[in-house]
């Protein structure tokens, strides 16, 4: 440079101090363009068939569209815009997340010995793992149906850990010696002034004994936050006191919890297997009857007759049994099993509104088979009406709360305005159900909009 005559320096001088404006204004022009970050809040979910959680079969290649949580669109034109992130499903299966009408988020994976005598912090700590479990099944929705589940709830809404979305029950509500008593027999009789027992501390169970009882506890589950609260109305397997037969409170008593449920715009669901359990309840206003295996032909008349909801299990003898310890608890599960066929047939006949659940209880290993005893309705119903039970008629149920349901929009569909749960299957879950019963099979799992697992290439 220093060789050059001083006018020819100051002119190439001046070129490149132009060269290098015009490569700093122009983006293609040497210097590389900052790639456009995909907004979180946009997934498009390109080439899927769906599911759309009422009809009996697949869609036609389409695009899903989610925007803030929610489906926004549901067309083939459906396209990709600069900030999407795309999801490439390449034909496979777009549908609903499942949701268990009756799960026990806190008693589902531990032995019943160690929830009646372990710490608080152990029981949350493993049901905190078991709700993550939970999700990465499929399921995006679950019902509780006893538990101290409110904290755990409260967790997985503020995102201190996975799990689904829960409509929590709080504590069931039992009389003395009812299906919800876990007291043991040294604790009885109980004084006035004697203290709560271990489990009703823990708000596993609560008992309650005439009206003004029944109605202070209900009000106190539904100032705790539950969405419905649950009452014991008969005999259980796993309770230690009750026969199967036995039925427990009056029609007042129901009627009390009712009507606290109603004032605060929600219903009361019961749990029972025996026609006089189920009639005294639905005759006093319970919307949802837990069980009823042992169900007749009357009841079921009743129950249609009242709009009352059945939320069966598929209990038979076969691996997914929860397990029993005594030989008692055995007999009564046999019992209950003898009845399952005729209450789904019943059921049927009188086209009752009926959820479908599990009630894992104690077993881990049972826990992790969610989705393997979902598939077992097969026995009862087609692949197609066994997933329209667990999505959008679950949803029905879910809803019921009214103004108390923690998750107001619509669930268990695919369809603008519905909320993003979804799940991307790898085949057609219509033509082979048992896809759901291996996770393995579920390549992406969303839940409000957000990507809780991706096992697909970006």
């Amino acid at each position: 440079m220093a060789s050059f005559p001083h006018r020819h320096r100051t002119r190439l001088l001046q070129r490149l101090a132009a060269l290098g404006l015009a490569l700093f204004l122009s983006p293609g022009a040497g210097a590389q363009e900052s790639p456009v970050q995909a907004d979180p809040t946009l997934v498009l979910f390109q080439n899927v068939r769906v599911f759309d959680g009422r009809g009996a079969s697949l869609s036609a290649p389409t695009n899903v569209l989610v925007r803030g949580g929610f489906i926004d669109s549901v067309s083939a034109g459906a396209a990709a815009g600069p900030n999407v992130r795309v999801i490439e499903g390449g034909g496979r299966t777009l549908m609903p997340g499942l949701i268990d009408a009756h799960w026990h988020a806190m008693m589902a994976s531990l032995p019943k010995s160690v929830l009646l005598t372990a710490d608080y912090g152990f029981i949350y700590l493993a049901a905190g793992r078991q709700a993550r479990e939970t999700l990465m099944r499929g399921f995006t929705s679950v019902r509780d149906m006893a538990g101290p589940a409110f904290g755990l709830k409260r967790a997985i809404d503020q995102g201190i850990i996975d799990g689904p979305r829960i409509w929590p029950s709080g504590a069931m509500i039992s009389q003395s010696g009812g299906h919800g008593d876990f007291r043991f027999p040294y604790e009885v009789p109980r004084a006035p002034d004697a203290p709560l027992s271990h489990a009703e501390v823990s708000g596993v169970g609560i008992i309650a004994d005439g009206v003004d009882q029944v109605l202070q506890r209900t009000r106190e589950q539904l100032m705790l936050g539950a969405s419905q609260v649950k009452l014991a109305a008969g005999g259980g397997v796993s309770s230690v006191y009750d026969p199967i037969d036995v039925s427990q409170y009056t029609e007042a008593e129901f009627h009390a919890a009712v009507e606290a449920a109603e004032n605060w715009g929600t219903y009361v669901a019961v749990h029972a297997y025996t026609p006089r359990a189920i009639q005294m309840a639905v005759r006093a206003g319970v919307k949802c009857i837990e069980h009823a295996q042992l169900i007749d032909e009357p009841t079921a008349k009743l129950m249609a007759e009242k709009g009352t909801w059945i939320s069966l299990q598929p209990f038979i003898d076969n691996e997914f049994a929860n397990p029993q310890p005594t030989a008692d608890g055995r007999a009564k599960q046999l019992q209950v099993f003898a009845g399952t066929d005729n209450a789904y047939r019943l059921a049927k006949k009188y086209r009752l509104k009926i959820a479908w659940g599990t009630d894992i209880l104690f077993d881990a290993k049972n826990a992790a088979r969610q989705g393997a005893i979902l598939a077992s309705m097969d026995r009862w119903y087609t692949p197609a009406e066994v997933l329209r039970m667990a999505t959008s008629v679950n949803a029905q149920l879910l809803a019921l709360s009214g103004p108390r349901n923690p998750y107001p929009g619509k669930l268990g569909v695919v369809e603008p305005g519905a909320l993003a749960d979804l799940l991307l299957v790898d085949g057609d879950p219509i033509a082979h159900l048992e896809l759901l019963a291996d996770p393995r099979n579920l390549l992406v799992i969303m839940k409000g909009g957000q990507v809780f697992k991706n096992t697909l290439s970006p």
